[in-house]
């Protein structure tokens, strides 16, 4: 290259580092994309890798605008599963394919982890926010903002997780379920997709299901994050947050029964057998005799739609009767664990068809999904009737 050109290349690399440095853009290479040394694998190739959030004090953690590697879905877990995370948590993502930053997003930081069972072989959970599907993105920054007069300060061990379900697996069996006991219904079984149909890797499964004596209740639960997802993409989100519940929290396996996408397609959560009152990590406090199924999206924002409706209410309905109980009905619960709206052992009386606000004080499944559980109850009522 001749010499004027070298030096407008020169002069043209130096404004880009600048440029780079003033909005908080790293090189690629950056070394806070690497793997958190202690961290339960959030190696390349295990669809997780975790960025520890170490700058900051007390009442503020915060990750500046870098490129990383490829992620869909983003979340924030920490240290200490008892500990509560009493404030705000924001990130931002670049789009993978415009290069666009996305605008400010929360994670919804009000839940728990399980209240019963260790994670997978036996280590400790960690606590986290709700996982937000981002789609294809290669860049991100995070603030944590403690709520002013916040009695403790934030959580320890804050690790930001970086989801990319491109990871699949190879095809695999799932586990097989004990035969069962159960009765009949009226209520036929709705259309499933099993597990294999969104790519969920058994062998990060390390211990069997454990099972309830029956199904007394059946919580509905969103996810929160994007409704921006076309529906072709519900068994990347799904895979996501299964990697996000086993790899990043150190579940045993996803956390809920069922998940149903916008489109109204119902797909088994976590394994054991749809017929089965297989225990979940879904409503702290009340895992025990119940069933979660969750709504991709967020319902505070988004409407629900008849065909979603009818997807909740046919798995409803399915697995209650199952045991013979009135989808319509009320169920006599006991709390596991002081969950913030009951104490543990108390005798607390819930619709058979509840809210997971219901059981735990929390936004979920927002507004809008809960204002429509009363039709739901109503459909499920009618497809036990026939």
């Amino acid at each position: 290259m001749i010499p004027h050109l070298l030096r407008r290349a020169a002069r043209a690399s130096a404004a880009s580092a600048f440029v780079l440095a003033s909005v908080g853009l790293t090189t690629p290479g950056h070394a806070a994309d690497a793997p958190v040394p202690g961290a339960p694998d959030t190696a390349a190739g295990t669809g997780v890798r975790g960025i520890s959030l170490t700058g900051g004090g007390p009442a503020l953690r915060q990750l500046s605008a870098r490129p990383t590697a490829p992620f869909s879905m983003v979340g924030l877990t920490w240290a200490d599963s008892r500990a509560r995370l009493d404030g705000t948590t924001e990130v931002r993502t670049r789009d993978r394919l415009t290069g666009v930053w996305s605008a400010w997003r929360a994670l919804e930081t009000d839940v728990r982890t399980p209240e019963v069972g260790a994670g997978a072989g036996g280590s400790a959970p960690r606590a986290g926010t709700q996982p937000l599907w981002a789609g294809p993105s290669d860049g991100v920054q995070v603030r944590v903002t403690a709520r002013p007069g916040a009695r403790a300060p934030l959580p320890g061990g804050l690790r930001l997780e970086l989801v990319d379900p491109a990871v699949v697996p190879a095809a695999s069996g799932a586990p097989t379920a004990p035969a069962s006991g159960t009765s009949g219904t009226a209520a036929p079984r709705p259309a499933v997709t099993p597990r294999s149909g969104w790519g969920a890797d058994e062998s990060l499964v390390a211990d069997p299901p454990r099972y309830s004596a029956e199904t007394k209740a059946v919580f509905v639960h969103h996810t929160a994050g994007s409704n921006d997802y076309a529906c072709a993409e519900s068994p990347d989100i799904i895979r996501a947050i299964f990697l996000y519940h086993v790899r990043s929290q150190g579940w045993n396996d996803i956390g809920y029964q069922f998940l149903v996408d916008k489109c109204g397609t119902v797909f088994e959560g976590r394994a054991g057998g749809t017929d089965q009152p297989v225990v979940g990590a879904q409503t702290y406090g009340f895992n025990t005799d119940t069933t979660g199924v969750a709504v991709l999206g967020n319902y505070n924002d988004a409407v629900s739609s008849p065909v979603l409706r009818d997807a909740i209410a046919a798995v409803a309905a399915w697995k209650l009767g199952l045991y013979g109980h009135d989808a319509a009905g009320t169920a006599e619960l006991t709390a596991a664990a002081d969950s913030g709206l009951f104490e543990k052992g108390q005798k607390v009386v819930l619709n058979r068809i509840s809210g997971h606000r219901d059981g735990y004080p929390t936004e979920c499944p927002g507004d809008n999904l809960y204002a429509d559980l009363p039709t739901i109850r109503r459909l499920a009522a009618v497809a036990q009737a026939g």
